[in-house]
């Protein structure tokens, strides 16, 4: 089983959203990463989506940027990011779901014996833009909703955490998401939400025993990219 990512897909949400609004490299985005997708990734995989899989704004208008996943192979996870504002209700999400998709929120997925754990994250404090009376409370949340979800892995088992927003801030310095990995042993973590230049200054590597990915669709060429092999 190999494990691969992408995040930040940004599917159009059944509006007339071209992604190339933000540049060429977006050209007919999907479809490239499909055809990547089919070329390279087998049913036994399973393909991490940390999160802004669409522009809609309404559940029902995200239902066939999800059925357009789901063709594709493999095991999909998929988290919630900043712009899933149709993801309001994880039941309601969990409905619509085809077979092979799983929604990770608050809880902890196990497939081929590794445990798949994460919240969406938030800005971390240290951060330029961090407001201590907006992003606080919001920032400590994710972080007890990361403990609960790395509380329930399976004993023993190898853990890849998701998280949407990146566990540092801009001088990649510690955070209450990096103690939690860190403290449970994660040995992968996946994240997205950074584009452009501030993917240049995102941290990549093996830091205190922990690997992270930052796995932005554009940031990865439109290639999902192979994290390990169970």
């Amino acid at each position: 089983m190999k494990v691969f990512a992408i995040g930040d897909l940004h599917l159009p949400g059944n509006d007339d959203k071209p992604m190339n609004v933000f540049g060429s490299k977006w050209d007919n985005h999907f479809e490239r990463i499909a055809d990547y997708w089919t070329q390279h990734i087998a049913d036994d995989d399973v393909v991490l989506i940390p999160g802004d899989i669409s522009w809609a704004m309404q559940l029902e208008n995200a239902v066939d940027d999800i059925q357009a996943i789901s063709k594709l192979k493999g095991t999909k996870i998929i988290m919630r990011g900043n712009h899933d504002y149709w993801w309001s209700s994880l039941s309601k999400v969990k409905a619509i779901l085809p077979g092979g998709m799983y929604a990770l929120q608050n809880d902890c997925i196990e497939i081929g014996g590794v445990s798949f754990c994460g919240s969406r994250g938030w800005l971390c404090e240290g951060n330029s833009s961090f407001k201590e009376s907006e992003d606080r409370k919001i920032y400590t949340r994710e972080a007890m909703r990361l403990e609960m979800s790395l509380k329930k892995a399976k004993e023993g088992q190898m853990i890849i955490a998701m998280m949407h927003f990146p566990p540092f801030n801009e001088k990649q310095q510690p955070s209450s998401f990096t103690e939690l990995f860190e403290a449970f042993n994660v040995k992968h973590v996946i994240y997205a939400h950074l584009h452009g230049k501030s993917c240049r200054v995102a941290f990549e590597g093996v830091k205190n025993g922990v690997e992270y990915t930052l796995c932005s669709a554009d940031h990865l060429g439109f290639k999902p990219k192979l994290i390990t092999e169970i």
